[in-house]
């Protein structure tokens, strides 16, 4: 889900964990407010055939490749597995999942885009599909055997990133793909470019992470397989960095 016209301007330097606003509860709520409120008209175009402009476009194809490479981390026979796509959004990523052969758990904290997701699956695959609006993270969810979760951890710090994927691994048998904004220099001057937009107070910010320290975070939060990098994506003003945890 995940776009505030153009990517630059919704990141940020890393907080500093202190203070009301700090915490995967108090992001999580600013997420849902703000796609639920400011930006589901937006992402709806975005994820559809719909024309948009050249600085979307951009970030159309980047969201076209990175969702092709994540889905290579994963067999291309789904048929008998659980996987959960965390943070689905408008729904192409469980989609293809589905084609695959997965029973796919599509959860997303936007209940207006679990609804688009949900009026744009195909009928073929409905049986496949279970949504649900709420925490993609609530151990309620169950078991998998693969998550993947694109561009729906950008807005978290390191230690909320571990913690997250601590308690996921506890309930994957398979890999966890998911995705975060780099720490390059291209992207942090984009972001200062950014800065001269508009943006609402309430609106999340992306935070920028580097493999090897988030590594170093998700293991003290208690992560045991090995996170890894899997490549980036870079597309105009679309960088995402895939990563993944395997044993």
């Amino acid at each position: 889900m995940r776009d505030d016209v153009t990517f630059p301007e919704t990141i940020a330097p890393p907080p500093t964990g202190k203070g009301p606003d700090a915490g995967y509860g108090a992001t999580l709520g600013r997420v849902e407010e703000y796609f639920d409120q400011t930006a589901t008209g937006t992402w709806a175009r975005l994820t559809s055939d719909a024309p948009v402009s050249k600085i979307r476009q951009t970030v159309r194809e980047g969201r076209d490749a990175m969702r092709a490479l994540m889905l290579s981390r994963l067999p291309e026979d789904l048929r008998g597995a659980r996987v959960l796509d965390a943070g689905c959004g408008a729904g192409q990523m469980t989609v293809e999942l589905a084609a695959r052969g997965a029973a796919v758990v599509a959860a997303d904290i936007s209940p207006q885009l679990v609804d688009i997701a949900e009026i744009r699956l195909p009928p073929e695959y409905r049986r496949k599909v279970t949504f649900t609006a709420g925490d993609m993270l609530s151990p309620a969810l169950g078991q998998f055997d693969y998550v993947v979760a694109m561009d729906s951890l950008i807005y978290y710090t390191a230690e909320d990133i571990g913690t997250a994927l601590a308690g996921l691994e506890k309930r994957t048998n398979g890999a966890i793909v998911f995705t975060v904004a780099p720490r390059t220099r291209l992207l942090m001057t984009m972001w200062y470019a950014g800065k001269l937009f508009p943006r609402s107070d309430r609106s999340p910010v992306m935070v920028p992470h580097a493999h090897e320290p988030l590594a170093r975070v998700a293991r003290a939060q208690g992560l045991r397989r090995t996170l890894r990098p899997v490549d980036r994506i870079t597309s105009g003003f679309y960088i995402s960095q895939a990563l993944e945890v395997r044993a």
